[in-house]
């Protein structure tokens, strides 16, 4: 159920000089809800990340074969992509120069597995206000259409909150989803290369399909937004470990870099949303 407290409106960015970003790519980003892809690791050093997110899952075993939610904050390895000038440059430039890391997400989907995530609409799953998040989704490995890359529908970001209806099928990973999505517009595959990556807002329409290929696909999601967002639900904020990426973290309480980078030795605070 939706927070009424909530604004979940779209507000479209105005940002007359970007950094990284070009002025097609801002008017594609309000117009569409997201913008791809960009290179960010070299083969080198996406490979040294694999290894480490491998590592990672290795460590909590089936628990950790689907997701690993929200150890941005308890993790020193996770902390520092999270905190990645190359990546923060992109979102700044959507966002403005305060930038908070409030969750993040490794999702793994093994060779043929039966999973599907049906569409839906992130904001509407959180306690936060306004809908001003955005998600980088950094490809762990090559993603496309054969091994269940995400897929956006694009235009569906500034609808507000859609209606929902309950999911069909033994292997959804939520049990509701936007309702007549369907009906929405062709879908846009988020075909990525390892080391590449895609920013998408909080209330665009997304989900993505069961792997029924020989090959895995693994990616990080991150979810950055400004300390203009406020938590809604005090209850929902103890799962919430903030860091701050860039400039002023306003209200929001934060947490500074981790010493720890085992996993066994911590737990997740929060579990938020799949893909």
């Amino acid at each position: 159920m939706l927070d009424q407290k909530q604004d979940l409106r779209f507000s479209p960015v105005v940002n007359a000089t970007p950094e990284r970003l070009t002025a097609a790519q801002i008017t594609s980003y309000n117009a569409n809800g997201f913008v791809q892809p960009f290179n960010v690791f070299d083969a080198a050093e996406i490979a040294d990340i694999r290894a480490y997110i491998n590592g990672l899952m290795n460590d909590m075993g089936e628990a950790g074969a689907y997701g690993i939610n929200c150890y941005q904050a308890r993790l020193s390895g996770l902390y520092d992509i999270a905190a990645d000038a190359r990546i923060l440059d992109l979102v700044q430039d959507l966002m403005g120069p305060d930038i908070l890391c409030w969750a993040s997400a490794i999702l793994s989907k093994r060779p043929h597995d039966p999973k599907a995530v049906p569409w839906h609409q992130d904001a509407s799953f959180w306690a936060l206000s306004p809908a001003r998040t955005v998600t980088v989704w950094l490809a762990i490995d090559d993603a496309d259409a054969a091994n269940s890359a995400m897929q956006f529908i694009p235009g569906t970001h500034d609808k507000g909150a859609l209606p929902v209806a309950e999911t069909k099928g033994e292997g959804s990973v939520f049990h509701k989803g936007t309702a007549n999505a369907d009906a929405m517009g062709a879908p846009f595959t988020n075909t990525l290369k390892a080391g590449q990556m895609s920013l998408h807002a909080d209330m665009l329409v997304h989900g993505s399909q069961a792997n029924t290929s020989d090959r895995r696909r693994c990616g990080l999601t991150l979810r950055y937004c400004p300390p203009s967002v406020a938590i809604t639900n005090p209850k929902w904020a103890t799962g919430v470990e903030a860091i701050l990426c860039r400039g002023d973290a306003g209200s929001w309480k934060t947490h500074p870099r981790p010493t720890n980078n085992d996993i066994t030795k911590t737990s997740s605070p929060h579990v938020v949303g799949n893909n």
